[in-house]
């Protein structure tokens, strides 16, 4: 299923949606493609604002969400900010009428939005229905038994389709399990084409306009191939003969070759160069003054998060950037190690240590240099270290750490911030929802890039897929714009294990 969008006047005030409907029984009258649609407390969570977003059907809220949310309204987190949202949203909604609250609130797209109590639970006579539900489900305080045993009293009530809408996979099974229909809320999901694969487009010319575009450095090209292309897509030019040529389509038809410098120039560090075609296209978007949001999608090893970082140093040193902020979700694979000590940055460490593992490699420290200027400002308790020189190892990030250059940024701080004139890499984005990726976006201050990394195959949060992640929805959204581009990754250049790994496990 997909849910319809949010209608024009989304956030109308609620005196502009008084309107009721006359009895429980009369919601839809006639108009059978109507239907009521049951929300469980993940979608809410999901989206504060989903109630909105049914067009016109109806939406039931259980009083029994109700108390869900308020398990979690307390929390500093963002579903505790997302749980607050919908309690203020629906006050808003309802305006304090009660009668509203039982019978209906219209919505701008001409349905209903209510909370539904669960008569089937306070019933003397019990229906047969009602008889095996309770024999199934004999656990009546289960909340999601609850809201399940709702939506079958909505359902025996009126002849519309009565659809649960869940992300809980769990719950989807026990509704289908007595006969409910269930369906996941899609509002936010991309079409299953736009991460089924990573490959980029090739695009066939003849051998002529190849040796055209390879001397003026730009090519015309209108077909019916190229008409779907999006501003700032990176292609792949073909003259067949299994050649290729990477390309930045600049809209209308119109190709402009990568403009990469011979080699990605660290004065402190290693050198870099593009390894492959689509490193080529990722490192043109990532240097690109024109482009403040590059999107991009790699399997392990494929150097999304090195090419990244890179340039972010190389910008750096060319004073394009005040400095690097780097972070990424804090969502664990598997068990956790439970709390973390330390500072700030301290406590991100572990999170960021693929960052920190670019920076090993690009700046490779100095023992002799390192160690000679520390040795000088060293106490006698210092010399007395056991590793021999007296002087602890320092990491060749630290001193970047140190003067400010590079920041640790938890994304759970960083509401209501404004970030100017920095370049911001955020790793393992696939782990976001859509809220969470729209606020690191709109925290984006004039002079500032952001560049979002992962893989939507790898995903360990619980409140995503592959198809309603924060970085596909990203993506999605913003393709076609002139300040944003999109990569796809896929040849792995971390080693021949990491490749076999990533491709046939």
């Amino acid at each position: 299923m997909h849910i319809p969008e949010d209608q024009p006047g989304l956030f109308q005030e609620p005196a502009r949606q008084s309107h009721l409907s006359r009895t429980p029984d009369s919601l839809n009258g006639s108009r059978t493609r109507i239907k009521n649609y049951v929300l469980d407390t993940n979608v809410l969570l999901h989206d504060p604002h989903s109630v909105y977003r049914f067009a016109e059907n109806h939406v039931w809220i259980p009083i029994d969400v109700l108390t869900e949310l308020d398990h979690f309204k307390n929390e500093q987190t963002e579903r505790g900010t997302n749980a607050r949202t919908v309690h203020r949203f629906l006050s808003r909604c309802f305006h304090q009428n009660s009668k509203l609250v039982m019978h209906g609130a219209k919505t701008p797209g001409g349905g209903t939005i209510r909370i539904a109590v669960n008569e089937f639970l306070t019933a003397e006579r019990l229906s047969e229905e009602l008889r095996r539900f309770r024999h199934i489900f004999q656990d009546l305080n289960n909340l999601d038994n609850r809201i399940l045993a709702l939506c079958l009293y909505v359902k025996s009530r009126h002849a519309e389709r009565t659809i649960l809408i869940t992300k809980d996979l769990n719950m989807q099974l026990k509704a289908l399990a007595i006969g409910l229909e269930t369906q996941d809320y899609e509002n936010d999901k991309v079409e299953a084409t736009d991460v089924e694969g990573y490959e980029q487009r090739t695009i066939e010319i003849d051998h002529h306009a190849l040796q055209r575009f390879a001397s003026s450095r730009q090519l015309t090209h209108r077909t019916k191939e190229t008409a779907g292309l999006h501003l700032n897509e990176y292609v792949f030019l073909s003259a067949g003969d299994n050649k290729l040529v990477a390309a930045r389509h600049a809209g209308d038809g119109l190709f402009r070759r990568l403009d990469l410098p011979h080699v990605l120039a660290n004065p402190r560090g290693l050198h870099l160069k593009p390894l492959n075609l689509g490193q080529q296209c990722l490192l043109d978007a990532l240097l690109n003054p024109d482009i403040a949001l590059v999107t991009c999608y790699g399997q392990a090893g494929t150097g999304k998060t090195l090419l990244a970082v890179a340039a972010g140093l190389h910008l750096f040193w060319s004073k394009i950037f005040s400095g690097l902020t780097v972070s990424r979700p804090v969502v664990a694979m598997g068990e956790t190690l439970g709390f973390l000590p330390g500072t700030l940055n301290e406590k991100m460490k572990p999170w960021l240590q693929s960052i920190y593992d670019a920076f090993e490699l690009l700046l490779p420290s100095n023992p002799t240099t390192d160690l000679g200027k520390r040795h000088r400002k060293a106490g006698p308790a210092e010399g007395s270290s056991t590793n021999g020189t007296g002087i602890p190892p320092v990491k060749p990030y630290a001193q970047l750490i140190e003067q400010g250059v590079v920041e640790i940024e938890a994304l759970c701080y960083i509401r209501g911030r404004s970030i100017p004139n920095r370049y911001f890499v955020l790793d393992e984005a696939q782990q976001l929802t859509p809220l969470e990726a729209k606020t690191v976006i709109t925290r984006m201050s004039k002079g500032s890039k952001l560049v979002m990394v992962g893989d939507p195959a790898q995903i360990d949060n619980p409140y995503v897929d592959s198809r309603s992640n924060g970085l596909v929805y990203t993506r999605n959204r913003l393709k076609g714009q002139s300040i944003t581009a999109h990569v796809c990754l896929t040849k792995g250049e971390r080693s021949p294990l990491a490749e076999a790994g990533a491709t046939l496990m």
